[in-house]
């Protein structure tokens, strides 16, 4: 039973060590991404990239993280070869066009925490890759609002049968 434990207990180390430090040479990325865009009833706009990512050396499962717009995220693996980054923004502060999803492993990602925190510039840190993430804008209703319409137009049907009216009994 000792011997067991131990064997499993080798096993785990043996899996956690092959799987830190493995480094993902020419990283080929496909990736498909969404937004909210209506805005009319919510008060965060998602942003969501889900990605695949194949390595020439065969690495799998790597841990990744993200910079997108100075902060950092981590990026969940979500079955053998897809990853999936997501964040949220204000209605008022999403912007329209192409957000720049940085991908990082290990060695990547301690580099620009060192850049981040010695206050060097982090656009020199390198990304393992990188996905944009296009967004149309949000939709946040029409100028005028139906009940605004339908209020204007009683008024000028009123005002035009009262004066109507005014014509007709003078």
């Amino acid at each position: 039973m000792f011997h067991c434990k131990v064997l499993l207990c080798i096993a785990i180390l043996s899996l956690i060590s092959s799987s830190l430090g493995t480094v993902c040479s020419n990283p080929q990325i496909e990736a498909k991404t969404y937004t909210t865009q209506d805005g009319t009833v919510i008060t965060n706009v998602a942003f969501v990239a889900r990605f695949s990512l194949k390595c020439d050396n065969g690495a799998r499962e790597l841990p990744l993280y993200a910079e997108i717009n100075g902060k950092t995220f981590p990026v969940v693996i979500s079955g053998k070869e897809h990853y999936q980054v997501s964040w949220v923004e204000d209605v008022k502060t999403a912007k329209s066009g192409s957000h720049d999803v940085n991908l990082f492993d290990e060695e990547g990602y301690a580099q620009l925490r060192k850049a981040i925190r010695n206050n060097e510039d982090v656009s020199a840190v390198k990304p393992l890759s990188q996905i944009q993430v296009p967004h149309p804008g949000t939709y946040q209703g029409p100028w005028l609002n139906s009940e605004f319409l339908a209020v204007v137009l009683s008024l000028i049907v009123w005002y035009s049968a009262f004066s109507t009216k005014s014509k007709l009994l003078s």
